[in-house]
């Protein structure tokens, strides 16, 4: 897997790109469960909650987006 990482876009098999992006799609669960923590502090600046909302919103698009790349790549 990680050689998979290393290794440039357009030199890794079919196989090892959906291996890189169900590790990145990995990640972004991570990503989620941070910022629903950072959500849950009750930061009580609306700047803030405006950003994580964003920001959770940004995560969830991408992680759609890896995950229909995924689906598109035989997987």
């Amino acid at each position: 897997m990680r050689n998979a990482v290393l290794q440039l876009p357009d030199q890794r098999t079919t196989s090892e790109e959906r291996k890189v992006l169900r590790a990145a799609i990995r990640q972004l669960d991570r990503v989620e469960i941070y910022l629903a923590a950072v959500a849950y502090m009750q930061l009580d600046d609306r700047a803030a909650q405006r950003s994580i909302r964003q920001l959770r919103a940004d995560v969830d698009g991408l992680k759609r987006h890896l995950a229909a790349l995924r689906a598109g790549t035989g997987s």
